[in-house]
């Protein structure tokens, strides 16, 4: 059952002879993700502003690349999606995703604020999720400059990125600061075992492979008990209760199907309002193919609308 134009993009990617992203260097492998992006992504549609930024955290500086909606009016107190790219914690950056994430703020008509966290290897474990934290804090601590409104403020993310979306709503729950009012979780990594089913089932052909996120977790992870902490896997987390809102987005050809699925789950089970959706025909990575998968627009169209009414409260 997978969707025709996914089969299609799979055989023009196995014609190309792309080399797989586990036998390049780090950076060839992020070279090769930004360079490509062109080929299955849309083209980038007008916003009202684009700004460069800068947050201070305590591994230094991060840069933020601030978004603001078509026809906002400059001074307009917009709510703000903070958002974290994925890649697993090895590669992506603002403009792998500069697309999506002009295309929320546009359908969520919010501000979105996107983080260029540091990167495995050079910085593994868990500078990631220190930088992800020390932006979301410093915009909701500056939020008045920037016409924001700290109080509807979301976190999100793909893949790694969710992963980081979900360990920061954790940890602004356990600090009791910043308020998230919700938490937009697209194919999130839950759990750094990969012992769900969908990764055997789903661990070949399908883009992100078994190889892949063995590359990926290699050189995130220091040592395997890193794994086991719930800033690196909140699916193992004790408590999910009390936590913001959630969308978890997940693809019926992907190898995080199934943990995003189980963290659904646990999050439903702990109280907290939670939509899960699957777009089964679908592989990971899917959201930012716009320019050749159809059900990528209706992804984005969805995780917008969610946004939108979240931010109604």
């Amino acid at each position: 059952m997978l969707h025709p134009q996914v089969r299609t993009l799979l055989d023009l990617i196995e014609k190309s002879g792309l080399p797989p992203t586990h036998t390049l260097s780090p950076l060839d492998a992020r070279a090769l993700y930004r360079d490509r992006r062109s080929f299955t992504q849309p083209a980038p549609p007008a916003v009202s502003l684009v700004c460069e930024l800068q947050a201070q955290g305590p591994h230094g500086s991060i840069p933020l690349r601030l978004y603001r909606p078509a026809g906002a009016p400059q001074a307009a107190l917009l709510p703000v999606l903070v958002y974290f790219h994925g890649g697993g914690f090895v590669i992506g950056d603002l403009d792998t995703h500069d697309v999506l994430c002009r295309e929320l703020a546009n359908g969520a008509g919010c501000a979105v604020v996107a983080v260029d966290y540091r990167l495995a290897p050079e910085h593994p474990f868990p500078c990631a999720v220190d930088d992800c934290l020390a932006a979301t804090r410093w915009v909701a601590d500056n939020a008045p400059e920037l016409h924001l409104d700290a109080t509807r403020l979301a976190v999100g993310g793909d893949s790694a990125g969710g992963n980081l979306a979900a360990v920061v709503s954790l940890l602004a729950r356990n600090a009791g600061a910043p308020p998230i009012v919700f938490q937009l979780l697209i194919y999130p990594a839950t759990d750094a075992r990969c012992s769900a089913p969908s990764h055997q089932t789903n661990g070949q052909g399908y883009l992100l492979t078994t190889d892949s996120m063995a590359y990926y977790l290699g050189h995130y992870f220091r040592t395997a008990q890193d794994k086991l902490s719930d800033r690196a896997s909140p699916l193992l987390s004790q408590d999910l209760t009390r936590l913001p809102p959630a969308l978890v987005l997940t693809a019926g050809y992907d190898p995080l199907r199934d943990e995003g699925l189980q963290y659904a789950q646990r999050l439903s089970e702990g109280g907290n309002r939670v939509t899960q959706v699957c777009f089964e025909r679908q592989i990971h990575g899917f959201i930012l193919m716009g320019k050749a998968l159809d059900e990528a627009n209706s992804a984005v169209a969805l995780c917008a609308a969610e946004l939108r009414r979240a931010f109604r409260g």
